[in-house]
């Protein structure tokens, strides 16, 4: 049964993988957390450890990078396959609240159209939630009719729209 997991190097060979599938998509552009992925951790174990140890740090504000705030990334897995990965950043930026939001999520291509990307939005809304987030920020590039639809069944109500996204509040249950 799928299920989010901390980030984990027993799925380094599921996640390279993944990687290679989002890269090869030629429906979608490619993901910013593949880009985002240590150069080194794509070829060598111990650097993928070092990398899921990046992840994992940066929950908190000592272990943010410059420029970026603390966020709790979870992967989607089913044992040991990698499906997804959601990212649940714990506050906005005046540039998140423009594109970005609380969180993203992305599903790689063998797993799409399987539900995924709901269940995977309906279970990080606790996770939001515990972290204070009344209402999570999220959004979808105008034409990803599946991310919208994501989002909606999700209890996504529609702020607005920018020149490429569309942008809702999603309530998370908090009563803060």
């Amino acid at each position: 049964m799928p299920g989010f997991i901390d980030p984990a190097a027993r799925l380094r060979t599921s996640f390279l993988a993944a990687v290679a599938e989002f890269r090869a998509d030629g429906d979608y552009p490619v993901p910013w957390f593949i880009d985002d992925v240590d150069p080194p951790a794509l070829d060598d174990p111990a650097a993928f450890g070092a990398y899921v140890a990046r992840l994992l740090g940066e929950r908190t504000e000592t272990g943010c990078r410059d420029g970026f705030v603390p966020a709790t990334t979870l992967w989607w897995a089913d044992g040991e396959q990698f499906l997804g990965r959601l990212t649940i950043r714990h506050r906005l930026t005046p540039a998140l609240e423009t594109i970005g939001g609380h969180i993203g999520y992305d599903v790689r291509p063998s797993a799409r159209r399987q539900g995924h990307a709901t269940a995977m939005l309906a279970a990080a809304l606790p996770i939001a939630a515990s972290l204070g987030i009344p209402r999570a920020l999220v959004m979808c590039d105008k034409t990803n009719v599946a991310s919208r639809r994501v989002i909606e069944t999700n209890g996504g109500r529609r702020l607005d729209a920018t020149e490429r996204k569309l942008r809702y509040w999603v309530p998370t249950g908090s009563s803060r």
